[in-house]
């Protein structure tokens, strides 16, 4: 029996990367992360290397069933320069070893449908817009939600890979959708959600649809924008029930606004005006159950004596989720420190 292994990776282009693929075809496949090999890719095709030395290696570092695929895996890699060092495009190497398990991640997805024809997500009339946003939200019935047997199958096979997404729901805007994925480790809740993302894409494809990650897609315009809220915590969060803790952390991340906003996505200031449920880019705050704050403190984590979680809403639907956990972990530990 064969197997076809596809290896995804992260390519170099900027500001934004995208997902690359390939498969390999495996005689006798045990299903393990261990018989997955690294494998040499041309890096001059994907602005990871120049012509001239132009190998680049995948390191497998996850491993699910494709379940789209018979007798498939999908495989989740890491990019290597030749002496095995991490290449510079490599967001999950800047998250450090130590204490990954203890921090949990919840990433709140969101994104848009996009369909090249008219360049429009489903649900907007070429040369116009539909009515203004506020019935489209967990929406049902086909006069407001769009697509959903696309995004029903995607969910179906993100179950089914063994994904722990936790949710689906409808955004505010017509074509616009949401999904969550939860991990009890930083680098987990990545390698989930990017194969999650390229799970979204490859469906899509069937419909003829593309997805449009942009964090702020239709312009300048009175319609929310595209995130991806950065639920977290840490033991000391979970466990120790203290005000003063959670302040300390939401003071170390104001003190940090650059590090985190130089990760959260690009073109994020186009989202983060202080309209539309957001914080100014260049400006923080927090609060309980505050939804127009940098981070807010969900009125749970009040509520369970100080136990629990925050919720960065800075963080743009194209961030890289490695990169963005990294920066948490270290202003997260900055502020306990203090």
């Amino acid at each position: 029996m064969k197997a076809k292994l596809e290896y995804i990776w992260l390519d170099g282009y900027k500001p934004t990367q995208s997902l690359r693929s390939k498969t390999m075809v495996r005689k006798d496949f045990g299903g393990t992360l261990a018989e997955c090999p690294n494998w040499v890719f041309d890096g001059s095709s994907t602005e990871q290397a120049p012509g001239g030395s132009s190998d680049c290696i995948l390191k497998p570092v996850f491993i699910c069933p494709d379940p789209d695929r018979s007798n498939g895996y999908l495989v989740m890699c890491e990019v290597m320069n030749p002496d095995g060092t991490a290449h510079e495009s490599n967001g999950r190497a800047t998250i450090g070893d130590d204490d990954d398990d203890d921090f949990w991640f919840g990433w709140e997805q969101e994104y848009f449908l996009w369909d090249p024809a008219t360049n429009l997500p489903p649900g907007f009339p070429p040369g116009g817009y539909p009515p203004p946003q506020g019935p489209y939200y967990c929406s049902v019935g086909a006069k407001n939600a769009y697509s959903r047997d696309l995004v029903e199958e995607h969910l179906d096979l993100c179950l089914e890979a063994g994904l722990n997404v936790e949710g689906i729901n409808a955004e505010v805007a017509p074509g616009q959708w949401e999904f969550q994925v939860f991990a009890k480790s930083a680098k987990q809740s990545g390698d989930e959600t990017w194969i999650a993302r390229y799970l979204l894409e490859r469906t899509a494809e069937k419909y003829g649809l593309s997805i449009n990650w942009h964090p702020k897609p239709l312009g300048d315009t009175d319609w929310n924008g595209s995130g991806m809220h950065a639920n977290f915590s840490n033991g000391v969060m979970r466990d120790k029930g203290d005000k003063e803790i959670f302040t300390k952390i939401c003071e170390a991340f104001g003190r940090n606004i650059h590090r985190h906003m130089s990760v959260y996505g690009a073109h994020n200031e186009q989202r983060l005006t202080g309209k539309h449920e957001t914080q100014r880019h260049d400006q923080f705050s927090y609060g309980v159950s505050d939804r127009g704050a940098s981070i807010r403190i969900p009125i749970s984590t009040m509520q369970d004596g100080w136990k629990g979680r925050l919720e960065d809403r800075r963080t743009a639907s194209n961030a890289d989720p490695y990169k963005v956990a990294a920066a948490i972990i270290k202003s997260t530990k900055e502020g306990l420190a203090a």
